[in-house]
C-alpha cells in the first residue's frame, strides 16, 4: 500500500452533489474521494495490483472483477476506477479554493453542505492524519467554520481520537461474504465497536437476497448488539431499470426485519454515472 503524506490530501476526485445513500439521503454534499483502499471487493489483491500496474481502467469505468467473474463474489466495487490508481496529492488550500470557485464556501463552512470523506478507505492511518491536519489548517484561516463532516468507511480500521472527535456522522458499510473478502479481512471487531461509541453512526448494508439480511444479523447485528435504529439497508442496485423492483425488495425486507430500508437515490437520478 502506497505511503500517504499526512500534510496533503491524496484526492482521486472531488465534486458537489447530493448524498444518495443512508440517513443523509437528499442532503447537498461535497464528496472528497481519497485514493487507496485496504479491501478490493469483487477482486483478488493480485488482480487489483495488475490493474493498478497496467492502468487498464478508464475513468469512471464499471467492470467485473475476477472474484465476481468466478462466482466468488456477487458484485465489484463500483468506484474502483476512482481510487485504485488514480489520486493526486493536493495542498490543503485546494479544497478551500474549489469551494470558493463554485460559490459554495459559506454553505460548506456552516454545515449546510455536508463534507463527505470517502474513498477508497478514508480511515487508513495517513488519511486520518491528513483530514485532521486539513481541518486544523482551515480553522487557522477561518475560525468561524462549523462544517458537518461525514465519513464513509468499511469499518476495518480503528478511528483514532483526533479524527473521531471531529466527525459529525460515521457511515459504516461493513462488507458481507458477497464481496469476496474473507471474514478476517472484512470483520475487525475493535474498529466496529469503536464506531458504535459515536453519537451518530449507521451501519449501512447492501442486500440482494434475503440470505444477505440473515448474514447481517448473524455476523454483525446480533453479536455486536447493534440497535436496529442504526441499521440501514439498501438494494444491490446499479441500473435505473431495476430501481423500483429492487427498492420494493428492500422495503419488504425492512417490514420483516425492522431495519431502516432505503434506496440509492443517485441511481434513480443519474444511473451509473459517477461523480455527479
Amino acid at each position: 500500500m502506497s505511503k500517504i503524506d499526512p500534510n496533503k490530501l491524496l484526492i482521486s476526485s472531488d465534486f458537489y452533489s447530493v448524498q444518495g445513500e443512508g440517513i443523509s439521503s437528499g442532503v447537498p454534499s461535497y464528496f472528497v474521494r481519497l485514493g487507496i483502499c485496504n479491501l478490493t471487493c469483487g477482486m483478488s489483491r493480485k488482480y487489483a495490483n495488475a490493474l493498478e500496474k497496467a492502468k487498464l481502467l478508464e475513468d469512471g469505468e464499471i467492470f467485473v472483477g475476477d472474484l465476481h467473474a468466478e462466482g466468488k463474489a456477487t458484485w465489484t466495487c463500483d468506484s474502483t476506477s476512482q481510487w485504485l490508481w488514480r489520486g493526486e496529492d493536493k495542498e490543503f488550500q485546494y479544497l478551500i479554493d474549489r469551494w470558493k470557485e463554485q460559490g459554495i464556501y459559506d454553505d460548506v463552512k456552516e454545515g449546510n453542505i455536508h463534507i463527505i470523506w470517502t474513498g477508497g478507505e478514508p480511515t487508513i492511518k495517513g488519511h486520518q492524519e491528513a483530514i485532521c491536519n486539513f481541518l486544523a489548517y482551515w480553522y487557522e484561516q477561518d475560525k468561524s467554520i462549523t462544517p458537518y463532516n461525514e465519513i464513509e468507511t468499511n469499518g476495518t480500521v480503528y478511528i483514532e481520537d483526533e479524527l473521531f472527535n471531529q466527525l459529525d456522522q460515521i457511515n459504516c458499510s461493513p462488507k458481507l461474504a458477497n464481496s469476496g473478502m474473507s471474514k478476517k479481512q472484512r470483520f475487525v471487531e475493535p474498529a466496529l465497536r469503536r464506531i458504535m461509541e459515536h453519537d451518530n453512526y449507521q451501519f449501512k448494508f447492501v442486500i440482494s437476497v434475503e440470505d444477505d439480511v440473515k448474514e447481517i444479523f448473524d455476523e454483525f447485528v446480533t453479536p455486536l448488539e447493534v440497535p436496529l435504529k442504526n441499521v440501514v439497508c439498501m438494494p444491490g442496485l446499479d441500473d435505473q431499470d431495476d430501481f423500483h423492483e429492487r427498492t420494493n425488495f428492500v422495503l419488504e425486507m425492512a417490514k420483516i426485519y425492522k431495519f431502516r430500508g432505503l434506496t440509492r437515490l443517485h441511481i434513480s437520478a443519474w444511473n451509473k454515472t459517477l461523480n455527479v
